[in-house]
Order: structure tokens, then C-alpha cells, then sequence
């Protein structure tokens, strides 16, 4: 295993103030007991000057933390002639500090585990061949082989037949998922079944496994407010702790009893309890689909009160669908669908995408067009097996029929219609939607139960299409027609009244996101800008991960609140203990390491937080696959 930065140095001190230890106890009990505590000493001066070092580092940055404790503890037990009393503080500081870096290494194992399956390499297939070649290589568009077992390199859509793919690396999700044809493929998912060809839709650097590699790589290296409470914390315990061994050695004259008080405070739950119990909770967020930034938005997770969401990508799946074929003639659904479909290939907008989706999903095999002509946001036309076909907007179609302009039949709320003609007559209408997501409501009642007290959406539609489609959700507020600035505008008052949470997809989404206490971004499909402003990624399509997400962080936060309390109170304790000479140096530095070892424990309990929705997921795996 690969060590931290700096982790051979922390090995180095704990053999050097462990052996002093022990050679000092050898010779002690062979009578020498002048030699002993030479030795001793010899043990902890490393220590004692690694830690002043690091004292003076703070204090040139402005941090001032309860280093300082361990420092004059173990000076004033040498100065005293406590010099075993000082060896085991260095034993005890050395070796928690290598714990501390131990336990949060064991909390970034699931973190670091994405950053180990990035491939170097893909098989591509070049003039009816097959080659290696470097991921930088891959262009959208190039047919790459997926192997089984092989780590999907890019983005792209699964050619043909269907792929097994195994995605609870990136999503949490514990069974493979079985795309068909067309459907797309995120990068860093694994083939769990046979080989099959991917598509290529994006370059590696632009794809979603390159993009959540860095922000792995950006949420390693945070802090949270709440760690900065706690160097704030530390002063006033600095403070505690010199006061109750001044007053020890003032009311007794012993300076014996000082020490003692000073080695039960070395070192502080404080510096250990809060990082430990952060970065779990952010490895434990992120085996759910949950990619957290860093240890600050998830402890702002933790406190959001308010939540704004947006409507297209967030409350709907954000891909139009065919819900009903309106029949104008004679010609039947299938072979509606079929011309269309075949004629929509040539075209990238997201309703073309959609119609040959639906096509794909059908099992139709489509023709290639050709004399294709298309009008961007208007229509598309063209020949599909020698006859005429046009796909559009009524007006379009009606114009290029040679027909009368006439108002454009009205379609359900939310609702698209697009006009297909076949052969100069018009054919029938296919009505488009994008629903909502099957989860959303439940998703809504379960934000509720985390402490969201105020959930709003905030949606550039028009009022009365996101009335419709969010009828009977129960939002405390709905703001339509917002363009970018009027949504950071929304985010920027309703913080006024607490912390807020945005969550969205799109590019216009990326001011309010950045605005927002919390941004989230709907990862999968997302836009680049929105992840990149955003703090949060869910890396599935899925809203309930959000609720995974914030329960985990909450959880986290309060197994830190509630280790610094246990942490501390049990301290105090043991330092009016050693102030009424109840305990010795040597006593007191081995009370306080059992405190500390029971405190990180305590902290990593966060890498074991399963979501009660998760929970619920996995008991039923069926419901899982289903909702899946």
C-alpha cells in the first residue's frame, strides 16, 4: 500500500520514542535508574523538536492549536524530572498523530478507489481492425471494443445488442444495469457481461469519469468551518487547561500535579475528531453517487433549510418522450414512427434524439435518409426509402406541403406536439413530454424529514406548464420565466432567512449553483458549468441520492459534535482529577490516549452511515432494479 506524504516520517518518530521507552523501562529494572531517564530524554527530544517545529509553521500562518499542550507537557515533565512521564507523551503524540493519518486514509479508501480504475487505454476499431491505442486518442464518433471486464474509457451510446454494466463504483447502485441500443454508457462503469461496441460521444478529458476524478482530487483537500470552529474551540481549552495546572501548582506548590494536568489535556479530541469524522462522511457520500467537494459543503449540507429546484434535468428526466402518436391518415403507428425516426438521424436536436429513441426502443431497424435539408430549431426534411418526409413544427410542415398557414392545434399542458407528413399529407402528430421523475415526490416528503423546511422552484418555463407538471408536490413556492441572474437573484434573498441549497442541470444553471450555499448538479447527463459551480454531483439520475446525500452529512457532522463533546468533557475530568493528585503524569498521558483512541473510533462510525432510503433500496432489491 502506497503511504501518505509524510506518514515514513510519523513511523520514524514512534520507533525512536517507543525504543527510548522501552530501553529506559530495560535499564530501570536492571537498577540503573540515572541511565533510564538519559534515555528517556534522548527518546523525546525528536518529538519535542519535530512539534516545536510545527508550532512555529502554525503560528507564522496565524493557526494557533493545542499543539502547544503536548509541547509544554512533555518539557515540563523533563524539567521536572518526570522523564518517563515525558516519554510516554511522546509515545502517545507520535503515535496519534500516525492514527489520526491511519484513520483518515481508511475514510478516503473509497475516494481514492475511483482514482485507481481510470484507464490508460482503449481498443478501437480502425479499417476492419482492431488497435490499442492512448485515451487521448479517442475522437467522438470512434466504435471502441468494450471487453468484459474492461472500465468504460468515454462517454458514448452502446452500439448494438444491449451491455451489462456494473456502475456501483460511480452510483452506488449494487446491480448492473442492462442498457439496449442507443442507450448511453458513463465512463468508469464496468462491463459486467459480454463484449460489446461503444460509440464515442465525448473526448476523455471531457468525460463524466474525467470530470469526477477532479473533483476527487478537490475535495481531498479541504477544510471545513466546522474544522475552523474547532481550532477556535482549541484556544479557549488551551486556555482551560494552563489555567487548572497554574492553579494546581498555586495551591499545592507542586509542580508535579501541573504536569499531570497538562499531559491528561496532549493531545485535544478537538484536532482529531472533526477531520476524521468529515472525510468519511465524505468516502461514505460518495459510495452512494454522491460526490461531495470537500469536508466544507458537506458540513453545510448538514444545516440547509432552504432548497430551490430547478425543473427541466432535476424534477424531469430533461429528454423529451413520445407519450401519444395522433394518426392523421391511414398510415399506421409503426411505420410512422419508422419514417420518422429513420428521418431524425440526421438531426442533433434533443426532440430528433428523443423520436428515434423511441424508434430504437421498438426494435425498428431504420433506413438511412438522404436529401436531407434541415431548418435548425424548425423541422427537418428529407427521402427515406424513396419517399417524402418531413418532421417538425406544424407551421414547418404546413409550409413545406404547400399548405395554407393555420394556428397550431393545441396540444396538453407541457405538452410538444411535432407534425410528421409523408408523401406531401400530413401523417399524424406525435405528441412529446418530459415527465416527471417517478421518485420525486417521495424524494420532496424525505427532504422534509432531513430538515428542509422551505422547497421552492425556480424554472425558466412558463407558469402554467410548470404548474401543470408539478401539480400536487406540495412546493412552498414557484417561480417561472426566471432567466440566469433572477435565479441567483432567488438564491441570494432566500439566504437571508438561512442556508440554501440550488440544485439544477443546465448552463443557465451555473450562476445560481455557484450563488447557492450548497450547489448541487444532476452529474450524469449535466452540463460541464454546472458541475464545475456546482459543490455537490450526483453522479446518477436520480433525486433520492440528495436525500442520501444530506442524511449522510448530517450524520457526519453530529458523530464530530458528538466526539469533541464526549472528548473534551471526559478531558476536563481527568484534568481536575490530576489537579487533586488522583492521577499521575504517567497515569494521566496513558488516560488521555485511551480518550483519543476512543474518540477517532467514534469518528470513523461515519463510514459505516447507510441510508435509511438506501437501506430500504437494498432490502428489495427488485423495487432497486425497478426504480433503477
Amino acid at each position: 500500500m502506497e503511504r501518505a506524504p509524510g506518514e515514513g516520517w510519523k513511523v520514524a518518530l514512534i520507533a525512536v520514542a517507543l525504543g527510548g521507552l522501552l530501553a529506559g523501562l530495560g535499564l530501570r529494572l536492571t537498577g540503573r535508574a540515572d541511565l533510564a531517564a538519559l534515555v528517556w530524554s534522548l527518546g523525546v527530544l525528536p518529538v519535542l523538536g519535530t512539534l516545536v517545529r510545527e508550532i512555529v509553521e502554525s503560528l507564522r500562518r496565524g493557526d494557533v492549536g493545542l499543539d502547544i499542550v503536548a509541547a509544554l507537557s512533555m518539557s515540563a515533565a523533563l524539567a521536572t524530572g518526570e522523564a518517563l512521564a515525558a516519554a510516554v507523551v511522546a509515545v502517545m503524540y507520535a503515535g496519534g498523530t500516525f492514527l489520526e493519518s491511519f484513520a483518515e486514509g481508511r475514510a478516503r479508501r473509497e475516494m481514492a478507489g475511483l482514482l485507481a480504475r481510470v484507464p490508460r487505454s482503449a481498443t478501437r476499431h480502425r479499417n476492419g481492425a482492431l488497435e490499442e491505442v492512448a485515451l487521448d486518442a479517442i475522437a467522438p464518433g470512434d466504435r471502441l471494443l468494450i471487453r468484459q471486464g474492461d472500465v468504460v474509457p468515454v462517454d458514448g451510446t452502446v452500439a448494438a445488442g444491449s451491455a451489462f454494466l456494473d456502475t456501483s463504483a460511480l452510483t452506488g447502485e449494487s446491480l448492473p444495469v442492462r442498457l439496449a441500443a442507443g442507450d448511453e454508457a458513463m465512463s468508469g462503469s464496468t462491463n459486467s457481461g459480454e463484449a460489446f461496441d461503444l460509440l464515442a460521444t465525448r473526448r476523455a478529458k471531457e468525460s463524466t469519469y474525467a470530470g469526477i476524478v477532479r473533483l476527487v482530487e478537490a475535495a481531498q483537500a479541504s477544510r471545513a468551518p466546522m474544522a475552523r470552529l474547532a481550532d477556535r474551540w482549541a484556544l479557549g481549552f488551551l486556555a482551560v487547561t494552563v489555567a487548572i495546572a497554574a492553579a494546581a501548582w498555586w495551591g499545592t506548590g507542586d509542580p508535579v500535579r501541573a504536569v499531570a494536568v497538562l499531559v491528561v489535556a496532549t493531545p485535544c479530541p478537538l484536532i482529531l475528531a472533526v477531520p476524521v469524522a468529515l472525510v468519511a462522511g465524505l468516502s461514505r457520500a460518495a459510495e452512494y453517487g454522491v460526490l461531495v467537494k470537500g469536508a466544507k459543503p458537506l458540513e453545510a449540507m448538514a444545516r440547509i433549510r432552504t432548497l430551490i429546484l430547478d425543473k427541466t434535468g432535476t424534477l424531469t428526466d430533461g429528454r423529451p418522450q413520445i407519450v401519444a402518436i395522433e394518426r392523421l391518415g391511414s398510415a399506421g403507428e409503426t411505420e410512422i414512427l419508422r419514417l420518422a425516426a429513420a428521418l431524425e438521424q440526421a438531426s442533433k436536436h434533443p426532440v430528433a434524439q428523443a423520436v428515434v429513441a423511441a424508434a430504437v426502443a421498438r426494435g425498428l431497424a431504420l433506413p438511412v435518409p438522404s436529401e436531407v435539408a434541415e431548418i435548425p430549431g424548425e423541422g427537418v426534411a428529407g427521402r427515406v426509402e424513396g419517399r417524402a418526409v418531413v418532421v417538425g413544427g406544424h407551421g414547418f410542415v404546413r409550409e413545406r406541403l404547400g399548405l395554407e398557414p393555420e394556428p397550431a392545434p393545441e396540444g396538453a399542458v407541457g405538452a410538444v406536439l411535432v407534425a410528421v407528413a409523408v408523401d406531401g399529407r400530413l401523417a399524424a402528430r406525435l405528441v412529446m413530454a418530459d415527465p416527471l421523475r417517478p421518485d420525486v415526490a417521495a424524494t420532496l416528503q424525505a427532504l422534509r424529514q432531513e430538515g428542509v423546511g422551505r422547497i421552492l422552484l425556480a424554472t425558466g418555463d412558463r407558469a402554467d406548464v410548470a404548474e401543470h407538471v408539478t401539480r400536487g408536490l406540495g412546493f412552498d413556492a414557484l417561480r417561472a420565466e426566471l432567466k440566469p441572474d433572477q435565479k441567483v437573484l432567488l438564491v441570494l434573498t432566500e439566504r437571508k432567512d438561512g442556508p440554501v441549497m440550488m440544485v439544477g442541470d443546465g448552463v443557465n444553471d451555473a450562476p445560481a449553483l455557484a450563488a447557492a450555499d450548497v450547489g448541487v448538479a444532476m452529474g450524469a447527463r449535466g452540463a460541464a458549468a454546472s458541475a464545475e459551480a456546482a459543490e455537490v454531483v450526483l453522479l446518477v439520475d436520480r433525486l433520492d441520492r440528495l436525500c442520501a446525500g444530506m442524511e449522510i452529512a448530517r450524520r457526519a457532522r453530529g458523530i464530530a459534535l458528538q466526539s469533541v463533546v464526549a472528548g473534551i468533557g471526559l478531558s476536563v475530568l481527568g484534568m481536575v482529577a490530576a489537579a487533586l493528585g488522583y492521577l499521575q503524569p504517567v497515569e494521566g498521558a496513558l488516560l488521555q490516549e485511551v480518550i483519543d483512541v476512543a474518540v477517532i473510533l467514534n469518528a470513523l462510525r461515519a463510514l459505516r452511515v447507510v441510508p435509511r432510503r438506501i437501506a430500504v433500496a437494498a432490502a428489495h432489491p427488485a423495487g432497486a432494479a425497478a426504480a433503477a
